[in-house]
């Protein structure tokens, strides 16, 4: 356990980016109520989390990170839900035969409701009200009601997030995880899809090795790897009186664990050593994420290490590095070397999506090729330096949305209008995310130093 932690230790610290409640004992009140609600997930499975990720840190696996900017009320549904989670499983299926390495499947969903913002003020013709911060917190609609930070959303949130673990869960134990059925699903995009001769290799080759598998006796109905997966939960863990309430004690080891998700991480606005969140975060004994932005030091970042990872254990730290595309190069290999030089243990993950964003048409948009340029630079720089680029955190829906510009079916700025649906920012429709991961497995590919002898792995 932390020296001198406790659950609300994180409350005689500064804080930044906390919505003010106009009613203290309303909001105490909720926090009391969600105190006493079962746990969304279990030490158990936090620790499963980790092991996987301990071997990331060792270049035996590959992370896959990914899911909802912000999860919205409105949206909770059991189609939105399937669908999601089907991309996903496309994309850890490519992913898995292009590393020759299992792939550990981490969702930004069931909790995924708060949003940092760069001004806790909206102002809208000449009318100024507290911006949106996820429908944990206020409503997006533009109103004075709406925008008013209400605790009872709060359990509206948990109760979203318990329904939507129970129908993950069904999904990845029931046999929709089939390796048989993702299979299926990647052949109909690729024949849909303009690059569709860009990726026929890969899907031949792996066509190829389950044609083979059944024919020697290995299948979905003797082999349950290949009908079901592990799949785990994590969120930005920004609301600290929420992930307070949701804090137990482990009755096997004694220690606490949040549990509103398997995994929390600390976004680039709210990691300052002293402060409330990396003080709630270095606590509790979940997987840990933090945000690495473009004015993180490395003296810096290795003092958070320090704090958050005092043990160094593998698979208890994944650095989400979110730089740019033209700023990665400049800020990646410095922090690489200096975490080399301590021997810290980390995961080294990349998101292209947050420093590339931009405006066009008056929309907040993402061009693909620049989140691909991200992606290639991370790959390149962690080759250079002979370590592992362990994998890629990405905002991305199984719907047809039109919120990211380019991909194989070229989205255009004209376009965004079509379908923009995100309630935040913009995020990879599912076709977009597939083909990321084509393009990610190619590099995983040809980063492999030997190819292994064929191995078993489901998803």
């Amino acid at each position: 356990m932390a020296q001198d932690w406790t659950p609300k230790s994180w409350r005689n610290r500064p804080i930044e980016q906390v919505p003010e409640y106009p009613d203290p004992a309303a909001l105490a009140d909720a926090e009391a109520r969600l105190a006493s609600y079962p746990p969304l997930v279990f030490a158990g499975e936090a620790r499963q989390l980790k092991a996987g990720l301990a071997k990331v840190a060792e270049g035996k696996a590959f992370l896959l990170q990914g899911g909802d900017c912000a999860e919205s009320f409105a949206e909770h549904g059991a189609d939105n839900i399937r669908d999601f989670f089907r991309a996903f499983l496309q994309m850890a299926v490519v992913l898995t035969f292009g590393a020759q390495k299992p792939v550990v499947k981490v969702g930004r969903i069931a909790g995924q409701f708060a949003k940092p913002r760069s001004s806790p003020m909206e102002t809208q013709a000449g009318v100024q009200l507290p911006s949106y911060r996820g429908d944990i917190v206020n409503g997006i609609d533009f109103s004075e009601a709406d925008r008013l930070p209400d605790p009872e959303r709060q359990i509206m949130a948990y109760r979203q997030s318990a329904a939507t673990l129970n129908l993950l869960r069904a999904f990845a134990q029931g046999g929709y995880a089939n390796l048989d059925n993702v299979h299926q699903w990647m052949l109909g995009f690729l024949q849909d899809s303009p690059q569709v001769e860009n990726y026929r290799r890969l899907a031949d080759r792996l066509s190829e090795a389950m044609e083979f598998m059944k024919a020697i006796g290995i299948s979905s109905e003797n082999h349950p790897a290949l009908r079901e997966t592990d799949f785990f939960t994590s969120h930005e863990a920004l609301l600290l009186g929420y992930e307070e309430a949701m804090t137990r004690i482990d009755s096997t080891s004694g220690n606490w664990y949040t549990t509103s998700g398997h995994m929390i991480w600390i976004g680039d606005r709210t990691r300052q050593p002293d402060h409330a969140h990396v003080e709630f975060a270095r606590g509790v004994k979940n997987p840990i994420g933090l945000k690495c932005g473009p004015s993180l030091k490395p003296d810096e970042l290795i003092e958070l290490i320090d704090i958050l990872n005092p043990e160094n254990e593998a698979g208890r730290l994944t650095l989400i590095c979110r730089f740019g595309h033209e700023k990665i190069g400049d800020h990646l290999p410095e922090l690489i070397r200096a975490v080399e030089r301590e021997g810290r243990k980390v995961v080294w993950s990349c998101d292209p999506m947050h420093g590339n964003t931009i405006t066009l048409n008056s929309y907040k948009t993402r061009p693909f090729e620049r989140v691909l340029s991200e992606v290639d630079s991370f790959f390149r720089i962690h080759a250079a330096e002979g370590t592992h680029p362990g994998g890629i955190h990405i905002e991305m829906t199984g719907q047809n949305v039109t919120e990211c510009t380019g991909g194989a079916r070229s989205v255009s700025a004209d376009d965004l209008s079509d379908r923009y649906h995100t309630h935040c920012d913009p995020r990879l429709n599912a076709d977009q995310a597939l083909e990321m991961a084509f393009l990610v497995a190619e590099r995983l590919k040809d980063g492999r130093q030997s190819k292994p002898a064929m191995q078993v792995v489901g998803l």
